[in-house]
């Protein structure tokens, strides 16, 4: 029965992908410069964990999980892609929505990238019931996307400059502060996603542990 429950559920995270590309393609370039027009939109964190997370849900529906090895390596993989997902939902949701404002952050595209397809992944991850869970120290590896974004991100600004918000380099705003507020915010950045893995790997052990209590 779980099977079949994380299949619908991989099976609407593509979905969800699917939607949220379409009108991607098809919305406006925000006033406040956290979205813009077609293929740009895949500079921003959200675009690039969202699709990340559509990619290991459609190698997890085709792999052979009978084979250990490759099923703990799936696993790690599906907790990295539910953690950056799970970033970019609470990024939104506690620092840019209260800044900005949540109704322009849960509008057309967003709405599928900063919400409805993250809970999706993590309520997946969460549900996943399978033996020989990833032990503490795979978390780690949950840190990745954000670490490699955001070192890229400060690469670009230290580089090529900073340009001028919201059409420059620091598209997020995060170095309007200074550099070191945008050095704080890039290791915290790196930090939230490690414990945002914890506590789905955390969630699934407790959930996992409750249906073998139960049987």
């Amino acid at each position: 029965m779980n099977n079949k429950k994380n299949t619908v559920l991989n099976l609407m995270i593509l979905a969800l992908l699917a939607a949220g590309t379409i009108l991607m393609f098809r919305q406006k370039e925000s006033a406040i410069g956290l979205t813009t027009v077609g293929l740009l939109n895949f500079k921003f964190f959200t675009v690039q964990s969202n699709y990340l997370c559509a990619i290991v849900s459609f190698l997890w529906l085709l792999a052979d999980r009978s084979d250990k090895k490759k099923k703990n390596l799936m696993i790690t993989l599906k907790l990295m892609a539910a953690s950056a997902v799970g970033l970019t939902f609470a990024i939104v949701a506690f620092f840019l929505g209260p800044l900005y404002g949540h109704s322009l952050l849960y509008r057309d595209a967003n709405l599928v990238f900063h919400l409805l397809l993250p809970v999706v992944a993590m309520t997946e991850f969460v549900l996943l019931d399978e033996e020989g869970m990833i032990p503490l120290y795979k978390t780690l590896f949950a840190m990745i996307p954000s670490f490699v974004y955001g070192t890229f991100y400060l690469l670009n600004n230290l580089i090529n400059g900073v340009g001028q918000w919201p059409d420059g380099n620091d598209w997020y705003g995060f170095l309007n502060w200074g550099l070191p507020v945008g050095i704080v915010i890039y290791i915290s950045v790196i930090l939230v996603t490690w414990l945002i893995a914890c506590l789905l790997r955390a969630l699934n052990l407790i959930l996992h542990k409750k249906r073998q209590s139960m049987q």
